[in-house]
């Protein structure tokens, strides 16, 4: 049967469904924003102090220095370090460009490695392989919403001095072997974007850390280097967070952990339905090793032929998303030399494969079965 005579679901179906989300909290959130209005401290406001104090119980850390978004919270970090050029900075080419990008702004050079095609995650075991002098940092990208071996990377960086930098963008909330993502390694960074597993209305971001000197530095930086009203210590910028955003996230926070679980429920739940409908060649899911709590900042999976899948699911209406069609070594602006990296060839076929389904906590089940359905016609 031609897919366009094939059942859609009666509703459009959201990517994400913010709505949902927005109904649970829709008391808390209109007095958190009614209360900013009130007292118009926009900036730097009180929320701000109190969002922070309650980010750094949640992960477990002295500090939580919110920023703006979280491009700007991997360039603080990277700035507090002091890298910059001539440095090198290990990482994974299979991630969003800011990952890349912040440490090229420095006038530091990214050095990529390849990744473990089973978690998608940086390969630990090319991580020493990839130190020369000039490395600083190690710099793992905790994908998908699984967080990354952060104890087996600091092992690598301890045997050689480097820092490491974890980019939990997409991981907040998730949990390996009884810690949080962002609560280990020197610096860790997340972000506030509107889709992610905690995010905000806007954009937003934090700093993580446990060390007391990197928190003033930072906290410095993010206000143009200021250490008092107009005395400049360092170099800055303006990377605060917006008191409102902060409002928001205080709102959401209250079920955020509600939703973790409902998330781990809603990602299982796909695992089971594409594991009875399809065969395992077809189709590779998630792997979420023992020991780890995922978030499912997006549920991705493995398909070959991925574009025309993605395109019949588009024709019965169900969203889908590529996160990521290149990776960083493949783009233009990594075309010359000193970035010139590869061939990688587990990042590189991830590139060509992986798709992500409608994720959102508290999925309905017949939804998920629909869309699961879908894509076994697709196929």
């Amino acid at each position: 049967m031609s897919d366009t005579k094939l059942a859609r679901w009666p509703e459009p179906i959201a990517f994400i469904d913010l709505q949902a989300q927005q109904a649970r909290i829709r008391a808390s959130l209109d007095c958190r924003i009614a209360a900013v209005l009130r007292h118009g401290r926009y900036i730097m406001g009180p929320e701000v102090a109190e969002l922070e104090a309650r980010l750094a119980e949640f992960v477990g850390v002295r500090h939580a220095i919110g920023v703006s978004d979280g491009t700007t919270a991997l360039m603080l970090a990277l700035m507090a370090l002091e890298i910059g050029p001539g440095d090198e900075v290990i990482t994974t080419p299979f991630t969003f460009f800011a990952t890349g990008e912040m440490i090229s702004l420095l006038g530091a050079v990214p050095v990529f490695v390849d990744i473990d095609p089973a978690t998608l995650h940086m390969d630990i075991a090319s991580i020493e392989a990839a130190i020369t002098p000039r490395s600083r940092a190690i710099m793992p990208v905790s994908l998908y919403g699984l967080c990354s071996d952060m104890v087996a990377i600091e092992a690598v960086a301890a045997r050689h001095g480097l820092a490491v930098i974890e980019d939990g963008a997409q991981s907040f909330g998730a949990t390996r072997d009884g810690y949080r993502s962002c609560s280990r390694g020197t610096i860790a960074c997340t972000s506030f974007f509107p889709s992610k597993p905690l995010g905000c209305y806007g954009d937003g971001g934090a700093c993580f850390t446990n060390d007391d000197s990197l928190a003033a530095v930072l906290r410095e930086l993010r206000v143009h280097g200021q250490r008092q009203r107009y005395e400049h210590a360092r170099i800055g910028l303006n990377g605060r967070l917006d008191t409102l955003q902060a409002a928001i996230l205080l709102a959401k926070l209250e079920i955020f952990e509600t939703e973790i679980g409902e998330r781990a429920e809603s990602g299982a739940r796909y695992t089971e339905l594409i594991r009875s409908r399809l065969t395992a060649p077809e189709v590779s899911i998630p792997v979420v090793p023992d020991g780890c709590v995922s978030v499912y900042a997006q549920y991705t999976i493995r398909v070959a032929g991925r574009d025309a899948v993605c395109a019949r699911l588009e024709r019965r209406g169900v969203p889908v998303a590529v996160h990521y069609p290149r990776c960083l070594h493949q783009q233009p602006a990594y075309a010359a030399a000193p970035f010139q990296a590869g061939p990688l060839p587990a990042a590189e076929r991830a590139a060509r494969e992986v798709m992500s389904l409608p994720m959102s906590p508290a999925m309905d089940p017949s939804l998920q079965a629909f869309i699961v359905d879908a894509l076994a016609d697709a196929l």
